[in-house]
């Protein structure tokens, strides 16, 4: 038995069976669908399929940070039970709720001096944060302490690469990632702009390319590239969309062509309530280890 929680956000996008089966807690965000408030708690107040629905129908879903004092409340039972805390955030580059999970931090430390709180920004989102504490749950069931676990958090958090792609633009123009032209001419001309995840956690267009097919060709050629030894990548490799499944199963079935030594099945996840507020539906990820992200 560990003597420190594992903790994350449930904008890691990953199945609850996951975070049961890891010993992994996790803390929901919110959002605002037609004027009523949901926690994000990964599809039980709605399901991703009713969730994207609404969307297609005209909802426009809106998302909130997590406060200072959520944090607190959520993280003092596990300190009052004698427990340090390791609790990777959602990207700082998406959202400013890092800063307060600081904050909480600093008030839970002088009412718990003798625990141990590290709060860390994962650089990461769905489920390529997903991915990434997959890794570190795997480093505290070898038996790495949370000290240990922290250092190799700083040192590989930027070594987890996201590739996303969408066959509709429109909320990426909501979320001013591009801008309106792009998305209305986008959409017009079937572009699929092939987006990553940079050094400082943010979501940023790449290239653009027109037709499902030639991004996911595209995206795997550039695993081919990045991925940790090539096409003998023998690490862990998941892929999550917004209801766009035949795309996902298709970006599937390229990887595993190409790369035979994976550890385990490449596991495709919804991109969940929140994330998925923002990208709309029709997006597909892309998620595996590799070098530290160039920019």
């Amino acid at each position: 038995m560990t003597d420190f929680i594992l903790s994350c956000e449930s904008t890691a996008d990953m199945p609850e069976s996951f975070f049961k089966e890891r010993q992994i807690v996790y803390i929901p965000y919110s959002y605002i669908m037609d004027e009523v408030a949901y926690a994000d708690d990964l599809g039980q107040s709605m399901s991703y399929t009713k969730f994207y629905e609404k969307i297609k129908q005209g909802a426009l879903p809106t998302t909130s940070q997590i406060t200072v004092q959520i944090y607190k409340d959520y993280f003092e039972p596990f300190l009052k039970e004698g427990k340090d805390i390791i609790h990777l955030t959602l990207s700082s580059g998406i959202t400013g709720s890092y800063g307060s999970a600081i904050l909480a931090k600093e008030v839970l430390c002088e009412i718990y001096p003798d625990r141990k709180i590290y709060i860390l920004d994962s650089f990461c989102a769905s489920s390529g944060y997903g991915l990434l504490m997959t890794m570190v749950a795997d480093l505290r069931d070898q038996g790495k302490t949370i000290d240990e676990i922290e250092k190799w958090v700083v040192k590989n958090r930027l070594t987890i690469h996201h590739w996303f792609f969408s066959t509709d633009l429109t909320h990426y123009f909501r979320g001013g990632r591009i801008s309106r032209s792009s998305a209305f001419f986008g959409n017009m001309l079937h572009i699929c702009p092939l987006m990553n995840v940079d050094r400082k956690g943010k979501l940023i267009p790449r290239f653009k390319i027109r037709g499902k097919a030639k991004v996911i060709k595209y995206a795997v050629e550039l695993m081919k590239e990045k991925a940790l030894n090539g096409t003998d990548y023998d690490g862990y490799c998941y892929i999550s969309t917004s209801q766009d499944f035949k795309a996902a199963e298709r970006m599937k079935e390229a990887v595993e062509e190409h790369f035979p030594n994976l550890r385990g099945k490449i596991k495709i996840n919804w991109i969940g309530a929140v994330i998925g507020a923002h990208t709309g539906p029709g997006t597909t990820a892309l998620y595996y280890q590799g070098q530290q992200r160039e920019s």
